[in-house]
């Protein structure tokens, strides 16, 4: 059996071969609760049901509703052949809760494509991209409970469109590169070449070290997506990683207060850049993730396929081509102009008197 992530309380017990599953507060203490017995299969909305009732929601409680969807799904997720990322994981948990408030008593059977659509439009009002991560999570549901687990018969999600991509997070312009190059220090500027020239996300490029270093690049799985890209260490970073201290551990570590000599986490190195943006203008509306979009539009520019630069960045070929639009555009311009200008070169074109050309 699949190793399952149970609730605080919920034993696993194996006997005879058998799995069985009991909620026990306090168990192998002198304070130790009753042991109620749980159904046999974590996966179902039923083994959620229990828990719940054991935990103290007493009375009747319902199986077949869209909460007890959620919690059995969320109760799948070891099982699952096509693994989910912890960071999916996380991801599906948070966008699911507004489907949970929204109809967790309701019957999953009721639950219509016209009250979905309500909801995303609802939320995307405001909040488009926050609307679109709720409804994949719920398709995400769907899926699994319209397969073999049978236990939805109908799609509450079909026909409901997620909302157009906005234009996403814009890369930095070349004077905020320069001025980053020329002024970040310490762990703000090893964290500014690391994602200028890896093109991760901050949640990975905190957890870099000299073991994700691999034959002249970094191998290191995405805590977001699972995938594992292979990103070349280009001349500029390996410079610049030539004057660091060789140690182990994170290339990033915390330098000042009670955590000096710690790892960054995400949120701390998102503050740190905050508070250092604050203080220099020309740093206004750049964020970390926009130095993700510069390594993209650098490899593209750089002649390399959309395809490639998937592989180097593990950013699915859809979304290189969504951060490199502009370039791309651009590029397709330039070289029009300059075939233009070669011809115009060749056969120059001589105006009349009258104003008109040849």
């Amino acid at each position: 059996m699949s190793k399952i992530s149970l609730p605080r309380h919920v034993h696993h017990v194996i006997s005879g071969g058998r799995d069985y599953f009991y909620y026990q507060e306090g168990r192998g203490t002198p304070h130790q609760g009753e042991r109620i017995r749980l159904p046999d299969k974590p996966q179902t909305p039923e083994f959620w049901n229990a828990v719940r009732q054991a935990q103290g929601t007493f009375g009747p409680t319902p199986t077949d509703t869209v909460g007890a969807l959620i919690d059995a799904y969320e109760g799948a997720w070891p099982t699952l052949q096509r693994k989910l990322s912890k960071g999916t994981q996380e991801q599906y948990r948070r966008n699911l809760k507004p489907s949970r408030k929204a109809w967790g008593d309701l019957p999953a059977r009721d639950l219509r494509p016209k009250h979905v659509d309500a909801l995303i439009r609802k939320i995307g009002a405001e909040r488009p991209g926050a609307a679109n991560n709720v409804l994949d999570a719920l398709k995400a549901l769907c899926r699994w409970a319209n397969g073999p687990v049978d236990l939805l018969a109908h799609d509450p999600t079909k026909g409901v469109h997620r909302f157009e991509k906005g234009a996403g997070h814009e890369p930095w312009t070349e004077a905020q590169l320069a001025f980053a190059e020329q002024t970040f220090t310490g762990p703000l500027r090893r964290y500014y070449f690391l994602s200028r020239y890896t093109g991760q996300r901050i949640s990975d490029v905190v957890r870099l070290n000299p073991g994700d270093v691999d034959d002249g690049g970094f191998s290191l799985r995405q805590k977001k997506t699972g995938v594992k890209p292979w990103c070349p260490i280009f001349a500029e970073l390996e410079t610049e990683m030539a004057t660091w201290e060789r140690r182990l551990g994170p290339y990033l570590l915390q330098e000042i207060g009670k955590s000096a000599g710690k790892p960054f986490s995400t949120n701390q190195m998102w503050k740190a850049f905050d508070a250092e943006r604050a203080k220099h203008p020309i740093l206004a509306g750049a964020v970390p993730h926009g130095l993700r979009a510069n390594a993209v539009i650098r490899l593209r520019v750089g002649g390399y396929s959309a395809l490639q630069i998937s592989d180097m960045v593990g950013m699915s070929v859809e979304m290189v081509e969504h951060y490199c639009r502009h370039s791309d555009r651009k590029a397709s311009g330039q070289a029009v102009l300059r075939e233009i200008r070669e011809r115009e070169t060749k056969q120059p074109v001589k105006p009349w008197k009258s104003g008109k050309q040849e």
